[in-house]
């Protein structure tokens, strides 16, 4: 879709004025924080990313992954990023986090605006600002993102298995988004993040063969897609692991190369001309969905009103899906004294560790 100069000064218009109305948790996060302290820092990070993407495009859904995990635990506090110590355990280590990747692209990143500007950009504001610019790259929409938050001086191991699960049923994950302020609809919006990445064969495996342990496929599913998503975890072998490197093809075939890792779908697998979102939401109604948590968004009334809209209405997907990351981002954030900037996004730099 074409979109003239006069459209787009008119959805720029509309994300501002939306900023203007947008309540986040601390007033204090400003458009453009870093104006003075670090006026290059969005280009730093934007171009950096661009850089890593280039040679390796998972790079976009493993940060767009790890920006989630770590709003959705205790803020967006960057407390996903720090690694375990002797005295504090961390979040990387709990199950729901063990596969989560990216992080060395983040140090890339930040090793790089230390170089420019040490000490002021913080690593929260680093994760958020490079989720955006991930989606983006990604196809997805571009979306203005409050910065000033600071980061966390520790971690919250605990509060991760309150994370969604891909084998989640409909009751069970809005349940889980509305604990943290996320209706139904917005539930739908963000599961779209699924647009991009990698989904591996242990996350989908007992869908095709032993559903509910009646060892038959999820009946939710459709019968050819089965027998696709059994092509490719039975290259050679069953896959029980879980990666974010983009491998897997629509008609895939054994090679000699593929590992254990690598065995999966691609959640894109049309290719990224596909659309970021439509394509999604398109296989759910079909019953395409290849993780269990996005089937059950049709199988709620609300929900798969909400399917059925994105799937014809690319445009209200991308719109919705802007506001609902800049409402994610904005989550129980750390500001002013409440929190540190870490030099090194891996550890605290505070001395109350």
């Amino acid at each position: 879709m074409e979109i003239d100069g006069k459209t787009n000064l008119l959805l720029l218009f509309g994300f501002y004025l939306l900023l203007s109305l947008i309540t986040s948790s601390d007033s204090s996060l400003q458009y453009d924080y870093y104006r003075q302290s670090c006026p290059e820092a969005n280009q730093i990070i934007k171009s950096t990313l661009r850089r890593i993407y280039d040679r390796n495009s998972s790079a976009a859904p493993a940060i767009l992954r790890l920006v989630f995990h770590d709003c959705f635990v205790q803020g967006c506090d960057a407390s996903v990023l720090l690694d375990p110590t002797e005295i504090m355990g961390s979040e990387k280590d709990t199950p729901p986090n063990q596969s989560l990747k990216g992080f060395e692209h983040l140090d890339i990143i930040k090793a790089e605006l230390e170089n420019a500007c040490p000490g002021v950009v913080s690593c929260a504001d680093l994760l958020v600002l490079a989720a955006r610019e991930s989606v983006i790259l990604a196809g997805g929409p571009f979306y203005p993102v409050h910065t000033g938050r600071k980061d966390s001086s520790r971690s919250f191991p605990q509060l991760s298995y309150e994370l969604p699960s891909p084998l989640d049923d409909l009751s069970t994950n809005i349940a889980r988004f509305a604990t943290r302020g996320f209706t139904d609809k917005e539930t739908v919006t963000l599961l779209g993040a699924h647009s991009t990445g990698m989904i591996h064969c242990k996350f989908f495996e007992k869908r095709l063969y032993n559903f509910g342990g009646t060892d038959k496929p999820d009946p939710s599913m459709d019968s050819e897609f089965v027998e696709l998503l059994r092509s490719v975890c039975n290259n050679r072998s069953h896959s029980h692991s879980h990666s974010q490197s983009p491998s897997a093809s629509l008609s895939p075939s054994p090679s000699s190369s593929k590992t254990r890792q690598d065995q999966g779908m691609k959640m894109d697998y049309e290719g990224k001309g596909s659309g970021f979102g439509t394509l999604y939401y398109r296989s759910l109604l079909q019953g395409r969905g290849i993780l269990f948590v996005d089937q059950q968004l049709t199988a709620g009334e609300e929900t798969a009103t909400w399917v059925r809209q994105y799937a014809s209405d690319v445009s209200l997907f991308r719109k919705d899906f802007a506001q609902v990351m800049m409402k994610l981002s904005s989550t129980q954030v750390l500001t002013g004294d409440k929190g540190e900037v870490r030099l090194n996004c891996r550890e605290v730099t505070s001395s109350l560790w």
